[in-house]
């Protein structure tokens, strides 16, 4: 009989544990070799662990429990050895995440959701009426209970409105399912610290400047379809705005540098970190050497990184090594904001919605597609002159893509 341990795998060095987000296989069933056992949330990306064999398994850790790196999750009996899916042993609810009023018998037979709610609550899926087929209990159900504890039930159905004086406040409680409560991610935690210890520890301001669309647009428009089908990708505004970014970082380089400890260190290369929103939250993978690439070769690593964000496959390496970042809430319809500086990176470039308006051109009142950009920067390395220097080569660039031809 061989039996083989599944454990969390090494992630990188700053990495020590995980939350174990979802399992997507169930206990007692036959896997396969490098079949998909679980999904790892930690606090810089999502992986997931596979099957080093073939056979039965058996699991040892709930969905949503917090797990070590080199924790062992499950076991897979060998399908040599014959062991049919019923003599699996049922899942285990570790004691890091169960609460003693949640039974195990109850928790073992919930879908993953229930349990990840009864582990975080402490609420027995026993307890719960079942409103799912032939009376299962429900993600639905559990959020319902969590949100009106038994115990404040009981009190105000026993409590006599008699009893209540006519003088005292009326106290209302909110009806079930208007509120739930869920642990953040680990994703979300590490979004957190990074944008409030981004705005506590740099000297943080923004520029803003408004740029003229036209001339990229009809760009766009003339030579759409040829783009497509040479390379196989569309021609977007992002390879536009990246080739200006990188003009304008080697016509300002201290834009092009970041503070460490009492050193500058000024970097002499353009990997530029992209914002993806994902379901998950916002990450900002690299895209490498944009100097090098042409407009087709940034379409397509943006294309590939951003895929690799939303189906969560992206890995450490893909974080590494940024040296200004370019967000884009204008696909979100944002008018303006104030980006916060990805660290330890000394700016950050917020795009935003394009929207015809009314400009004084050549003593002429015009309808222009405009959009307004916005740099954040920090302030301890950068002069508000390079600053705002930045931003008027980006929109030179922009408004006249022909400069990146000539370098001016």
């Amino acid at each position: 009989m061989s039996q083989i341990e599944v454990k969390i795998p090494p992630l990188g060095e700053s990495i020590s544990s995980g939350v174990l987000a979802k399992w997507h296989i169930k206990n007692g069933d036959s896997v396969k070799k490098d079949q998909p056992l679980f999904e790892l949330e930690t606090d810089k990306i999502t992986s997931e662990g596979v099957a080093e064999a073939a056979g039965v398994i058996t699991l040892k850790a709930a969905t949503g429990a917090e797990v070590k790196i080199g924790e062992v999750v499950a076991t897979i009996e060998s399908a040599a050895t014959g062991v049919a899916p019923a003599a699996a042993a049922p899942v285990a609810a570790p004691a890091a995440v169960s609460a003693p009023e949640a039974t195990p018998a109850a928790i073992a037979e919930a879908s993953p959701a229930v349990r990840r709610i009864a582990a975080d609550t402490g609420i027995d899926p026993a307890s719960v009426t079942g409103t799912g087929k032939a009376g299962r209990v429900t993600k639905g159900d559990m959020l319902a209970a969590a949100a009106t504890p038994k115990e404040v039930a009981a009190v105000i159905a026993a409590a006599p409105a008699a009893s209540v004086p006519s003088t005292a406040p009326v106290v209302s409680t909110p009806p079930a399912g208007k509120k739930t409560r869920v642990k953040m991610t680990k994703l979300r935690q590490t979004i957190a610290k990074r944008l409030v210890a981004a705005q506590h520890e740099a000297a943080m301001l923004t520029t803003f400047n408004e740029v003229d669309m036209s001339a990229v647009m009809a760009l766009r428009a003339k030579y759409q379809d040829d783009f497509v089908k040479k390379n196989g990708v569309k021609l977007g505004f992002m390879s536009f705005f990246t080739k200006a970014v990188v003009h304008a970082l080697k016509e300002v380089p201290a834009i092009n540098a970041q503070l460490d400890g009492e050193e500058v260190v000024q970097h002499h290369y353009y990997d530029i970190s992209m914002a993806v929103s994902t379901e998950k939250g916002l990450v900002v993978p690299v895209v490498r050497e944009c100097d090098k690439l042409d407009m087709a070769g940034i379409e397509k690593a943006i294309g590939e990184v951003a895929k690799k964000a939303r189906d969560g496959k992206l890995s450490l390496p893909d974080f590494e090594g940024g040296c200004f970042t370019i967000t884009n809430g204008g696909i979100f319809g944002s008018m303006l904001s104030t980006p916060i500086i990805n660290a330890p990176q000394s700016a950050i470039l917020g795009l935003h919605a394009i929207n015809d308006r009314p400009i004084a051109l050549n003593g002429q009142v015009v309808i222009r597609p405009m959009m307004y950009l916005a740099l954040s920067y920090d302030h301890r390395l950068v002069d508000g002159k390079e600053a705002v220097t930045f931003l008027l080569k980006v929109k030179q660039v922009i408004e006249d893509p022909a400069r990146l031809l000539i370098g001016a």
